[in-house]
């Protein structure tokens, strides 16, 4: 572990002792080791009793992981009992460890299930499918009356599912913050004088969501926090037991803080606990996706009583790269042209240069290294342009890190698919939305699954789609060797035939299925193809004699080659060792189902998500990262290249721009999914003037999307160390214009530049 020398900021948070304290943290400044190093400190200091710990709470499970390491190295310098005396958790492991300790109090069985967000997904998608086949006549009034009727057609086909989709996930999400159950809501709308029709189909949606989910036996993430906080609420022994056990509580990344988190903390805290809340309102991008929003970090830090301090110093940037950010900040803050947008962004604290001495010095400045590219690229010329420029900068910078990072993945996929035809090497698992966890669980479940019943041919049969799907990635089909998706299916089909599975592994004079077949003549690419894997498979059968997690490490071994997926696999062996140890007389298929909770994601409270190995990108010096800023946020690298900063993917809350959620097939310029949660607050009485007004929540949601992508902007810029590269493009209609905070900075940047 590095030496972590505190700097002057950091050593006031250290000094902490008890009460409640709010931290303003800029970006790079080691907010993460200050946090650990207190919670060791609060370990160490005697304060807490055998069965009490320091309870640690961050938003995402990589986070986890990397807390429980610092703090344990902490403490282990402080020469104290590893893992004791802190619990690392995001907000739902907490809300795990709530509702587990009496989930009867919340109507649940001690087995309840937890679904992921693909089965939810799955559920509502078939809810509101069947809604609007029911339901077209009354959506018809939102449409666009200038529609003919073909067009109107083809929306209903191929729009309206999506959108009643997103409408079902914005109205269940707020009902659920809101700890509003179908119940409730549904007595309230039938006590109205006058109809809210978007709130009708919401609740009607959510009623048959929530029905779903009690046909399982399950909840979904949602529910588990809310249930916490109704546990909380409805048992004063357990809260008192859980104030009792968690005396301090330390909280990272507070700007991402939701209702339901403020409520279930405050609660568990009580009227004088220990509550520290550390995190950087300029970074709240989360807004659009949760119901998050950095106020309540924002009125934590100027209520009273509350001790205040700022970690303003960041040894991550140069120079050049935090003015520029500052910058953004400043102009926000005074002179952006929507005056309702100017609280977008925060400061002070501004982001400031470590102090000389520092053991993380900034990097040498270079001016020149700032580029804000000010060409009208079409989006696909956009593309071009910055695979050239990387294409140019890797050969001379091959010990740098680089990253390309857009609004939107598919941007981003597009970039990869331009630098893979130039055979420059990428890393785009940042971009993909599929949990990286729940695919390797799910991979090696299947893998345990044959081997706990080798004579199946069926199970054989998936264990070669795994092995040949893993063996050809990276190849287009025929070329280097690969088989099309037809061959790999024709000989998985092949073996979910075969009758005797240990006469294809196992041959023997006159049992020998592959001469049965007669592969060898017909096909004799396709019969060493298996040959090749029925060398694997043997493999694999011997393992199967070896500890569980040497076993599982085995066949990681032979289906994984990323750097993330082998972590997780360790990870993976590390847990189901532990589960052996804790039932010594499970064998495979018990094994093989506790892989297969973590593939349901059941389990991505204990540090296992989309999220769970982390990202370094030091791991990847010479090769392009490719990322949307959202899943870039607390990763940093040399030079980075910011996509598409026109006034579509950061607009300026005016209303010449364009907004994603104003669908162009919508009458007035509708957003659907503001003004159905505006008739969910006129429910919920939250509506500052009483009542629901239609098409303005539209307006303001286009505020507050405008605001949410100033700060994403300034994430952004704050990922780069030396070098940072800003381009944008026109659209696909050849409409949009730059950014007005690109414009600005561009102008910023030319006044600074000396002239010659």
């Amino acid at each position: 572990m590095p030496t972590f020398t505190p700097r002057p900021n950091q050593r006031e948070v250290l000094a902490y002792t008890g009460g409640r304290m709010g931290v303003s943290a800029v970006p790079g400044s080691g907010k993460t080791w200050t946090l650990s190093l207190l919670a060791a400190n609060l370990i160490a200091s005697g304060a807490l009793l055998d069965d009490q710990e320091v309870l640690v709470v961050t938003l995402v499970n990589s986070a986890v992981d990397n807390f429980y390491q610092r703090v344990n190295d902490f403490v282990d310098k402080l020469k104290l009992p590893k893992f004791f005396g802190y619990r690392v958790r995001t907000l739902h492991g907490l809300a795990n460890d709530i509702v587990r300790e009496r989930p009867e109090l919340v109507g649940l069985s001690e087995n309840f299930q937890i679904i992921d967000e693909r089965e939810a997904d799955s559920i509502r998608e078939g809810i509101a499918n069947a809604w609007l086949q029911s339901h077209y006549d009354e959506f018809e009034s939102y449409l666009d009356p200038e529609l003919d009727e073909s067009r109107r057609d083809w929306v209903r086909r191929e729009h309206l599912p999506q959108l009643v989709n997103d409408l079902a996930l914005a109205f269940i999400r707020y009902a659920k913050d809101g700890q509003l159950p179908p119940e409730r809501l549904r007595q309230r709308l039938d006590q109205l004088p006058i109809p809210l029709p978007l709130a009708e189909m919401g609740a009607e949606m959510y009623a048959d969501y929530q029905r779903a989910l009690a046909y399982r036996a399950a909840v979904d993430f949602d529910d588990l926090i809310r249930l916490a906080l109704d546990a909380l609420h409805w048992d004063p022994a357990l809260l008192e037991r859980l104030r009792y056990r968690w005396p301090y509580i330390l909280e990272d990344e507070a700007q991402d803080s939701s209702r339901l988190q403020e409520e279930i903390l405050k609660a568990l805290t009580g009227p004088g606990g220990n509550w520290v809340r550390v995190g950087d309102p300029n970074q709240a991008i989360y807004e659009t996706f949760t119901t998050a929003t950095p106020k309540y970090l924002r009125d934590f830090i100027a209520s009273p009583g509350v001790q205040r301090r700022s970690l303003p110093n960041s040894g991550r940037s140069t120079q050049s790269v935090i003015d520029l950010a500052n910058h953004l900040v400043e102009w926000t803050q005074a002179e952006h042209p929507t005056p309702e947008v100017r609280d977008a962004l925060h400061g002070p604290p501004y982001i400031q240069p470590t102090p000389e001495g520092d053991p993380q010095p900034n990097p040498t400045d270079d001016p020149d290294g700032i580029h804000l590219v000010g060409i009208k690229y079409s989006p696909q010329d956009e593309i071009l342009a910055v695979a050239d420029s990387i294409e140019r900068w890797l050969p001379e910078h091959p010990d740098d890190t680089v990253a390309a990072l857009a609004p939107r993945n598919q941007r981003g996929f597009e970039l990869v698919d331009e630098l893979r035809r130039r055979r420059i090497e990428v890393v785009d698992s940042l971009l993909r939305s599929t949990s990286a966890t729940r695919s390797s669980a799910g991979v090696l479940g299947n893998l345990l699954r044959y081997l706990s019943d080798p004579g199946s041919a069926s199970k054989l049969a998936t264990a070669y789609k795994i092995w040949e799907r893993r063996a050809s990635l990276g190849r287009d089909e025929e070329a280097d060797g690969g088989l099309s998706k037809a061959q790999q299916e024709h000989l998985a089909e092949l073996l979910r035939k075969c009758r005797r599975v240990e006469e294809y592994l196992w041959p023997r004079a006159g049992r020998d299925w592959l001469d049965e077949i007669g592969l060898a003549e017909t096909d004799p690419d396709l019969h060493a193809r298996l040959v090749e894997f029925s060398h694997a498979a043997r493999r694999w059968q011997g393992a199967a004699t070896l500890p569980v997690d040497q076993a599982l490490l085995t066949l990681a071994q032979d289906v994984f080659t990323s750097p993330a997926e082998l972590a997780l696999s360790h990870k993976l062996a590390v847990l189901l060792r532990r589960a052996n140890d804790a039932h010594p007389t499970w064998r495979l298929p018990e094994l093989t189902e506790e892989l297969a909770v973590i593939a349901r994601n059941e389990r991505r409270f204990l540090g296992f998500s989309q999220d769970d190995s982390g990202f370094d990108p030091d791991l990847y010096p010479g090769k392009v990262v490719v990322a949307t800023i959202h899943k870039a946020k607390g990763l940093e690298w040399d030079r980075v290249y910011l996509l598409s900063a026109n006034n579509y993917d950061f607009p300026s809350g005016a209303d010449y721009d364009s907004y994603i959620s104003e669908r162009w097939f919508l009458r007035d310029q509708l957003n659907l999914e503001a003004e159905i949660l505006a008739q969910l607050k006129a429910l919920l009485g939250e509506n500052e003037d009483g009542w629901y007004q239609e098409g303005k929540a539209s307006r303001e949601a286009r505020l507050d999307y405008a605001r949410e992508r100033l700060r994403l902007l300034y994430v952004g810029i704050t990922r780069a160390r030396k070098e940072l590269v800003i381009t944008y493009n026109s659209g696909r209609r050849g409409e949009a214009r730059q950014a007005l905070a690109f414009a600005e900075l561009q102008g910023y940047l030319e006044k600074r530049r000396p002239q010659p």
